[in-house]
């Protein structure tokens, strides 16, 4: 997938999931079905997930290479990398990733502030995404919790997706 494909994917799912989530009064952010995370956790988890993307996005490329090494493969496709993770969350037991655990209750007071970040978090890594060559998105590697290390490229895809997946679970189950 081509950067500038990949940043309208970004703006697209977000924009789906913020204009459902500005549309939920209280009840809707505080509460959700038993023994899962309420509406404000699932925003407060996305927002979780993308930040230590953008971090890393941030960093000097040798670091990110000394790190976690380089790519050894070709790039997958966004078809792929959505089938292979949800072949891991059915082999997954327990946690997922560290932000899968219990959370806090989210307060209402937070949902703006929470919303607001999440944008901006979406906005930097658009703009990060444009501003990384194309040989350097397929060259670094960064982990990802579920799916080991990736391909910064794919690991953008996977954020997309993840809004997605989150999305849709809001808006059928809430």
């Amino acid at each position: 997938m081509h950067k500038d494909a990949l940043v309208q994917l970004l703006e697209e799912k977000h924009a789906v999931l913020l204009d459902w989530l500005e549309q939920q009064d209280k009840d809707h952010w505080e509460s959700g079905p038993e023994n899962k995370w309420t509406t404000g956790q699932i925003a407060l988890h996305l927002l979780q997930s993308i930040k230590p993307l953008n971090h890393a996005m941030s960093m000097p490329k040798f670091l990110l290479r000394y790190r976690f090494g380089k790519a050894n493969r070709e790039i997958r496709e966004y078809d792929t990398i959505v089938k292979r993770y949800h072949e891991k969350l059915k082999e997954a037991t327990g946690r997922v990733s560290p932000f899968s655990r219990p959370m806090k209750p989210v307060p209402f007071s937070d949902k703006n502030y929470i919303l607001t970040r999440l944008q901006m978090e979406n906005k930097k890594l658009q703009y990060k995404t444009q501003k990384w060559k194309d040989k350097h998105l397929n060259m670094y590697v960064l982990p990802h919790p579920l799916l080991g290390k990736m391909p910064v490229r794919e690991l953008v895809m996977w954020t997309a997706y993840h809004v997605e997946h989150h999305t849709k679970q809001l808006q059928s189950s809430y």
